[in-house]
C-alpha cells in the first residue's frame, strides 16, 4: 500500500481527501487536502495522529501493509479535531492494547468525542516517551489553534510533528515532501489556511514558536500539507511573519455592488493606487470570491480598501460577513480605505466607519459615500483616496 518512508524509522501514512467540498463545512478546497498520520517503527511502535474517519479503510490498509503484522504500542495525539482523530475508535478497536498519549486537556476531548479508554498515558510539558533509538518530547501548544494541541518533536532524526501548524489545504500529489512538490501553490494555501483557522490565535503561535526555536529541526510534520525537508525554516519563518502581522507592500479592494455603481468606484481607486507606484493590487467582488481568498489576501497586504453598496438601510450583506470575521480575528499592522453608494437610504458607509473603529486600523481620508451613480467629481476623489492610500503604504 501507499505508505511512504521519511527517514529510517518514520513513515507517512495520510490520505489524500479530494471528494470534500467545504473544508469545516466553511472553506473551499478546489484541490483538496491531505490528513497526515505517521507512525514511528523502534523497538516501541507510535502512530502520530489518525484520519477522517471516511477514511479509515483505506488508512487502516496503509497501516496493516507498514506493520506488516506488528502491533503498535502508542497513539500519540496532537490535536483532536475529528479530521485527525475520526479514526481512533476503529484503532482501539483493532489493537485493544495500545496506550493513548496525550495532554489533560486530550483526555477531556477523547472521552467527550468518543467514550472512556482504559489504557492512556498523560503527558506534560517536557516529558519524554522513549521507543528504543527515537524519543518523542512533547510541548504544550494550547489554542494552536484548539486548547488540547500539543507537538511531539522526535530527537534522533530532529523531526517536529507539529499538528495543524504548519499545515495547508491541497492534496499530496505524487510527493509528499516540500521539494517533490510545486511549493509555491502550497504556501499561499498555507497562508489561506492559517488567515482562516489560526490567524486569530496569533499571539499563541508566536508563543508557541518561541519556545520551539531551542530545538534543531530537520523536518516538520504537520497534520496537513506537505513534509519539510529541505528547507523547515521557511515555513517557520513565514508563520513568524503572519503571526507579527508582517505586511507587504500591497492593496487589497473588496467590494460589494448590486448595479455596478460602487465596482465603478473601486476600478477609479485602483487607478489612483497605480498612480502612486502600486504593483500589487487585488480586486476582489465580495459576491463572487470566496470569504476564504479575500481574508488571505488581506492578511498578507498592508493596504485595505472596503467598499459596499446600502442594502436595506444596512450594508451589502457579503461585506457584512467579512467584517464581522474581522471583528473576531482583529488583525493589526493595516491601513484603511473606505467608499460606498447608496440610492435613498444609507447603512455601508456609517457601518463601515463603525468598523474601523473596532479594529482600530488606520484610516486615510477621503471617506466617500456617493448617492445613486459616481459623477465625475466622485470619480476623482475615488482616484485621490486611491494615490493616498498609495502614499500610505
Amino acid at each position: 500500500m501507499d505508505f511512504k518512508k521519511i527517514n529510517n524509522n518514520i513513515y507517512w501514512i495520510g490520505v489524500n481527501d479530494r471528494e470534500t467540498y467545504l473544508f469545516e463545512n466553511l472553506w473551499p478546497l478546489p484541490q483538496g487536502v491531505a490528513y497526515n498520520s505517521y507512525a514511528i517503527i523502534d523497538k516501541k511502535i507510535a502512530i502520530i495522529d489518525t484520519v477522517k474517519g471516511s477514511y479509515e479503510s483505506l488508512y487502516f490498509d496503509k497501516l496493516k501493509s507498514l506493520l506488516n503484522g506488528k502491533k503498535p504500542d502508542y497513539l500519540v495525539i496532537n490535536h483532536m479535531e475529528p479530521d485527525h482523530s475520526g479514526s481512533i475508535k476503529r484503532l482501539i478497536d483493532i489493537y485493544p492494547e495500545i496506550t493513548i498519549v496525550g495532554n489533560q486537556k486530550t483526555v477531556e476531548f477523547l472521552k467527550g468525542f468518543y467514550g472512556d479508554f482504559k489504557n492512556i498515558h498523560v503527558v506534560k510539558e517536557g516529558d519524554v516517551l522513549e521507543l528504543g533509538d527515537c524519543e518523542l518530547e512533547f510541548y504544550l501548544t494550547p489554542m494552536v489553534h484548539w486548547p488540547e494541541t500539543m507537538m511531539s518533536y522526535e530527537k534522533k532524526s530532529k523531526t517536529l510533528f507539529s499538528g495543524d501548524a504548519f499545515g495547508g489545504f491541497g492534496t499530496l500529489d505524487g510527493g509528499i515532501f516540500d521539494d517533490e512538490l510545486n511549493i509555491d501553490f502550497y504556501e499561499y494555501e498555507t497562508l489561506r489556511y492559517y488567515s482562516n483557522i489560526v490567524g486569530k490565535y496569533a499571539q499563541m503561535v508566536v508563543a508557541a514558536v518561541s519556545r520551539l526555536s531551542k530545538l534543531d529541526i530537520k523536518t516538520i510534520c504537520a497534520t496537513h500539507g506537505p513534509i519539510y525537508r529541505t528547507n523547515p525554516a521557511k515555513i517557520v519563518q513565514d508563520y513568524i511573519k503572519w503571526s507579527n502581522y508582517q505586511t507587504e507592500k500591497g492593496v487589497v479592494i473588496v467590494y460589494g455592488s448590486m448595479y455596478g455603481n460602487t465596482k465603478m468606484m473601486a476600478e477609479a481607486i485602483s487607478k489612483g493606487l497605480k498612480d502612486s507606484g502600486i504593483k500589487d493590487i487585488i480586486i476582489h467582488d465580495v459576491s463572487k470570491t470566496h470569504l476564504s481568498y479575500i481574508i488571505a489576501d488581506i492578511w498578507k497586504y498592508k493596504g485595505v480598501i472596503l467598499g459596499s453598496c446600502a442594502y436595506n438601510q444596512k450594508i451589502f450583506p457579503p461585506m457584512e460577513q467579512l467584517l464581522s470575521f474581522y471583528e473576531n480575528a482583529k488583525p493589526k499592522n493595516h491601513v484603511l480605505g473606505i467608499f460606498g453608494s447608496y440610492s435613498w437610504s444609507g447603512g455601508a458607509v456609517s457601518r463601515l466607519k463603525e468598523f474601523s473603529q473596532k479594529i482600530g486600523w488606520e484610516v486615510v481620508e477621503p471617506v466617500i459615500e456617493v448617492r445613486h451613480s459616481p459623477r465625475e467629481v466622485d470619480i476623482d476623489e475615488c482616484i485621490k483616496l486611491g494615490i493616498e492610500v498609495g502614499k500610505r503604504i
